[in-house]
């Protein structure tokens, strides 16, 4: 009887649910789950969690005020960062995936009250990594773009010798370049054709506030007011290998370390190899002497 009645509760609230879905028109849980798939513009399909985190996000966010200098700045990052949300929306999902990991403190304080400061605690961790997801994410993107680099300013220094075109040289370069950088390079050319020439690539410059990236916007600049910029442009390449040359050398610093875990498992498994034979030799000798 009990979970007859369990059951019939069930139900009630799930047809009473769907039943005010309706009325107020609020969108499936599928659409839910585009509508974050193409703003998150990853090939990994959204959970249903994110879904429902996303919709109570979205209404938080039409009461979530922000001055002008903070909300032009995290505008700018989210652009550069490839998430396509407005910050208000950034920060209520930050508030709601904390109040998320709050709520359980509620049958934690039944349960067991000694760590319901522990979960208070886990909550403000998972607002701050939330906050911060943005700027991670800028950050790896700018890494990568940044390792494209050398290979664009060598591009540049080649072509200055044939042309002075700016806006074809870009265009060339977009050709082959990488994933993270070509879909840049095609905000800046679009930008380069509407607007006028310095004022896209400062843009450009502002958007991922990197130095390697300044020195190339500002060797540009001044190729489009006239200079001749092949030595500099030249002296930047082996400013720039010399730069992508410590990176990889710091990379490279950190796989020793791995390299000796396995190499000790290694020498472990030749150890056991050759304990192994010692033994079966031995215990073969004892059992001819007997």
């Amino acid at each position: 009887m009990t979970i007859a009645i369990f059951l019939f509760g069930v139900l009630l609230a799930a047809g009473l649910f769907f039943i005010a879905a309706d009325l107020l028109r609020l969108p499936s849980l599928a659409a839910e789950k585009a509508m974050l798939a193409a703003v998150k513009r990853t090939a990994s399909k959204p959970k249903n969690i994110d879904a429902m985190l996303q919709n109570s996000a979205i209404r938080l966010s039409r009461h979530i005020r922000i001055d002008e200098y903070k909300y032009g700045r995290m505008k700018n990052m989210l652009s550069a960062a490839g998430l396509n949300v407005t910050p208000e929306l950034f920060t209520a999902l930050a508030i709601v995936k904390a109040a998320v990991v709050a709520l359980s403190v509620i049958p934690t304080l039944i349960i067991l009250p000694l760590l319901s400061p522990i979960v208070l605690f886990l909550a403000v961790l998972v607002y701050f990594k939330e906050v911060r997801k943005a700027d991670e994410a800028l950050v790896a993107k700018r890494s990568k773009i940044e390792q494209e680099l050398p290979r664009f300013v060598a591009t540049i220094t080649q072509e200055l010798k044939a042309s002075r075109d700016v806006l074809s040289i870009l265009e060339n370069f977009k050709k082959n370049a990488g994933a993270e950088f070509a879909p840049e390079l095609d905000i800046l050319t679009a930008d380069m054709r509407s607007s006028s020439y310095e004022a896209a690539l400062t843009r450009f410059e502002a958007r991922f506030n990197s130095p390697m990236l300044s020195d190339i916007t500002r060797g540009l600049i001044g190729v489009l007011r006239g200079d001749d910029g092949r030595m500099y442009f030249q002296m930047l390449a082996h400013d720039v290998k010399q730069l992508e040359l410590q990176r990889l050398k710091a990379q490279a610093m950190k796989i020793p370390p791995k390299i000796r875990v396995f190499s000790f498992l290694m020498l472990l498994c030749f150890l056991l190899t050759y304990m192994s034979i010692i033994a079966y030799e031995i215990i073969a000798s004892l059992g001819g002497m007997f």
